[in-house]
């Protein structure tokens, strides 16, 4: 094994009924008035929300309630519920919902804690960040992770831009998995959630660095459980066994278990951030749109380790590296097109893009060619650009 610091706080409760723990961790962790944010509703029309709300009255913790987060979870909101939240002097942070809620969540936690700084300040790198509130997640969406991961990303719908913010101090206290509180999403809802689980793992998988075995192996079994599991879950959204090795996958996808002792690449949500920047593209979709078109692009770099993953995960054993490679490449679209994901941009709601929209694209990337991004091969603008017009179809 090579070097690496690991270390994940969160406290995990799993299995059904979880959510009336609610108010035993919120004690725990030290709450006395708590801030729950949740999304578009559906935690409403389940009932859900009403549970949660019901086990903090009854144990006489006082809360306040906001809800209006969307997908790319939008900074304006976020500073709208840290003014609430200082207003109410909340001192917890509850997340009711998915990727989106607990990142909002995490965003306000800074904000609330920092009230003399704009918390876009911390995601562009202005100021830095050394205290926040603690923050609880009611998970109802296996796909981000975001429930134990040291990252959140917000869309500064002013600037046009999508971005990440990474410090320990965005690990939840604890998370609450109750596989049961997924049933009710949507086909489309969990299958662009699954490709955000694969993705998180593939982007830490892609990589030159040798001797993490152990890691290796997590990685591939943990991308293995997802493709076995997927279909199931899909066809029979209340399968409890289906969804609980799903949901429990997503979690440590992106909790650095599967990336130890190597760099991260995650060159395509970098693409991908500029997609749903710009056009408000549903973040796993950007993904799968994107990630054939990089990997063609990239494999050649190192093609015995697309063909390794094409040998653990797809059982492709014959052909050379190159041509294993490839095939691993090809199995794994074919697997998104089974999941009715787009592996194209022309298949987005945005379509095909003309050769302006694409350079734009890039250079929202790059800083207009300021920078690269990735590790695995170091995405500059023009490899930026050549990987947009490959998937532009």
């Amino acid at each position: 094994m090579q070097e690496f610091s690991f270390c994940c706080p969160t406290e995990i409760v799993f299995g059904r009924g979880t959510e009336e723990r609610t108010a035993e961790l919120l004690k725990k962790y030290g709450a006395h008035r708590v801030f729950v944010i949740y999304g578009g509703g559906s935690v409403v029309r389940s009932g859900l929300l009403a549970r949660v709300e019901r086990v903090i009255t009854a144990n006489g913790l006082a809360f306040r309630v906001m809800g209006g987060v969307r997908p790319n979870p939008r900074l304006s909101l976020a500073r709208e519920a840290i003014r609430e939240a200082i207003s109410f002097e909340a001192d917890f942070i509850l997340a009711v919902g998915g990727g989106s809620v607990i990142d909002t969540a995490k965003a306000v936690a800074h904000g609330t804690a920092n009230p003399q700084t704009d918390i876009w300040e911390f995601w562009e790198g202005k100021a830095k960040l050394e205290k926040s509130l603690p923050i609880g997640v009611v998970l109802t969406l296996p796909a981000a992770g975001s429930e134990t991961s040291d990252s959140a990303v917000l869309t500064n719908e002013e600037a046009g831009k999508k971005g990440g913010l990474h410090t320990p101090l965005n690990q939840p206290a604890f998370a609450i998995l109750n596989p049961e509180l997924a049933f009710t999403l949507s086909s489309p809802q969990l299958a662009a959630g699954i490709a955000d689980i694969i993705m998180h793992t593939l982007e830490r998988y892609m990589t030159h660095v040798d001797g993490n075995e152990l890691t290796d192996r997590i990685a591939e079994t943990l991308l293995s459980n997802v493709v076995k599991y997927a279909p199931v879950v899909l066809a029979h959204h209340k399968d409890y066994e289906a969804m609980s090795e799903i949901m429990w996958s997503g979690t440590l996808s992106h909790c650095g278990l599967t990336g130890l002792g190597r760099p991260k690449d995650f060159s395509v949500h970098k693409l991908g951030h500029a997609l749903s920047a710009r056009y408000d593209t549903n973040h796993g979709e950007s993904l799968t749109a994107l990630w054939a078109s990089w990997a063609r692009a990239v494999y050649e770099k190192r093609p015995e380790r697309f063909a390794r993953y094409a040998e653990k995960v797809w059982d492709v054993d014959a052909g050379s590296p190159e041509e294993r490679a490839r095939a691993g490449i090809r199995k794994t679209e074919e697997f998104f097109r089974s999941l009715k994901l787009p592996v194209s941009l022309g298949e987005l709601p945005s379509g095909v893009l003309d050769k302006a929209a694409l350079k734009a694209l890039a250079d929202n990337v790059t800083d207009g060619g300021k920078k690269t991004v990735g590790s695995f091969r170091p995405v500059d603008k023009a490899l930026a650009l050549q990987i947009y017009e490959a998937a532009n179809h």
